[in-house]
């Protein structure tokens, strides 16, 4: 498969905090001139058998995935898993542990928001969850913008629910070899999700690639809907530097929500070795 294939390889359904259900991804995707799809849900897979039957049925390659959050240097890191076994064990042993302390977590953010006379956000937030395990900051902004507390999520998370405003409550997620190992050990292939947006600093950043090259990760997003044209040079250049493969993927969460559509981004570098082509006995075709 070619360095310049339109694959979509990260994206959310209701499984986790998307509001389109695999199926409904699955079609968009074919629509839009995806040519290899991976559905990546947070933390979850149980979403892979339907994406993956729903890709078969549009005709559409297809990669499993999912998109782990790991904490390092005291910042929420997002690591994708793609082509791995969907049933296997261990995996989704070590998922269940990291989904577990959401539900507490969303309390405790609820509590926050009523101290600021916000009411009943937890109550609120849970209509917009598929899945009530995975309750996230995406549910109470949608819930807090529907109410018309806010008139869009970038005002939500300008005045509530990040470091410092109401409604942020900190969430100590797997670690980052736990991750690599889940996804490695299950046949799959580790990514270091959309890193511009971690802030970190170069040494920080360093010390990340650095360590997720040495737990046996593979690769990194180069190409993703919340980098711009200059973090794509920059994220080539590191992956080249690291020795790391390339991936490629909207993170589409919701018609409404995502400025970066399925299968709408810019091509990767053909400089950059693709993860897809690290995977083919792993597409399902």
């Amino acid at each position: 498969m070619p360095s310049y294939l339109n694959a979509d390889l990260h994206c959310h359904s209701v499984v986790s905090d998307g509001t389109l259900t695999p199926e409904e991804l699955a079609k968009r995707a074919k629509a839009n001139g995806v040519e290899l799809w991976a559905l990546t849900d947070h933390d979850e897979i149980s979403g892979q058998h339907r994406a993956a039957e729903a890709a078969r049925a549009q005709g559409l390659p297809y990669l499993t995935g999912t998109e782990i959050s790991v904490t390092f240097a005291n910042t929420t890191v997002h690591i994708v898993g793609l082509g791995f076994d969907p049933d296997n064990a261990q995996m989704a042993a070590g998922l269940a542990a990291t989904r577990g302390g959401r539900g507490e977590r969303a309390k405790d953010m609820a509590q926050q928001l009523a101290q600021v006379g916000i009411k009943g956000a937890y109550e609120g937030a849970l209509q917009f969850v598929g899945n009530p395990a995975l309750i996230s900051r995406t549910h109470f902004a949608r819930f807090l913008v529907e109410t018309g507390v806010c008139r869009d999520t970038p005002e939500v998370f300008r005045k509530y629910l990040t470091e410092g405003k109401p409604g942020y409550v900190e969430h100590r997620w797997a670690a980052l070899g736990d991750a690599v190992r889940w996804i490695t050990q299950a046949g799959g292939m580790a990514i270091i999700a959309h890193p511009a947006r971690y802030k970190f600093s170069a040494n920080e950043e360093f010390a990340l690639f650095s360590e997720f090259k040495q737990h046996g990760g593979h690769g990194v997003e180069v190409v993703t809907g919340s980098h711009t044209a200059a973090e794509y040079v920059t994220y080539a250049a590191m992956a080249q530097e690291f020795g790391l493969a390339a991936s490629r993927g909207s993170d589409f969460h919701s018609p409404d929500e995502s400025h970066t559509d399925l299968g709408q981004l810019p091509l990767l570098p053909g400089t950059l070795t693709p993860v897809w082509e690290l995977l083919q006995d792993r597409i399902r075709h």
